[in-house]
C-alpha cells in the first residue's frame, strides 16, 4: 500500500468525524476485505502517519475475522517517528507491537531511505493498493510510477474533494 500523510488528503485528515474521512476508511476496509476474499494474505505498510497507519490498523482489525492474514511494517529507518507528535508516536508503537513482522530497511536516515522503503514494498507486492489524490509528484506518485514500471498490478482509491 502506498498513500499520503495527512497533508495529502483533500480534507482535514485530523477530523475523524469528517464524512469524507469516514467514507475513505469505509472504502479502504471494503477493498482490503475484498483482497482477502480474493486470496491475499500478506500485507505491507510503511507505518507512516496517514494512509499507512490507516491501512495497518484495518489489517490489525481484520485479523480478528481472518486470523491467517499477516502484516509487515516496512520501516525506512529507526528514526521514522522522531518528529511526530506524542499521539502519532503512540499509534505507531501500537501498530509495530501488533504487526507480525517489522522490517527496518536502513540502519539510519538517508535522503533516499523513504523511497527505498517504497520501492521495497512495490518490489515485494503482488498488487499495489494506491491511495492517490491525483498529484503527479511526491512519494505516493513516485511509488505508483515505480510499480507501474515493474508491471505490477494495482488498485486505486482516489481521494478527491
Amino acid at each position: 500500500m502506498t498513500g499520503y500523510k495527512p497533508k495529502g488528503f483533500p480534507w482535514n485528515y485530523r477530523d475523524k468525524n469528517n464524512s469524507q474521512h469516514k467514507e475513505y476508511l469505509k472504502k479502504l476496509e471494503s477493498i482490503v476485505r475484498g483482497l482477502i476474499e480474493d486470496g491475499f494474505e500478506y500485507f505491507i505498510s510503511g507505518g507512516a502517519i496517514g494512509a499507512d497507519q490507516d491501512f495497518a490498523e484495518i489489517i490489525i482489525k481484520l485479523k480478528k475475522y481472518y486470523p491467517h492474514i499477516r502484516l509487515e511494517i516496512a520501516v525506512p529507518c529507526p528514526e521514522q517517528e522522531a518528529k511526530w507528535c506524542d499521539g502519532d508516536k503512540k499509534c505507531y508503537k501500537r501498530i509495530l507491537k501488533q504487526a507480525d513482522f517489522v522490517n527496518i530497511l536502513s540502519s539510519s536516515y538517508t535522503p533516499r531511505c523513504m523511497q527505498e522503503r517504497n520501492e521495497y514494498m512495490a518490489d515485494k507486492c503482488d498488487l499495489l493498493l494506491v491511495i492517490w489524490n491525483r498529484q503527479q509528484y511526491g512519494g505516493t506518485y513516485n511509488t505508483f510510477m515505480y510499480a507501474k514500471s515493474k508491471n505490477k498490478p494495482y488498485k486505486l482509491i482516489e481521494i478527491t474533494s
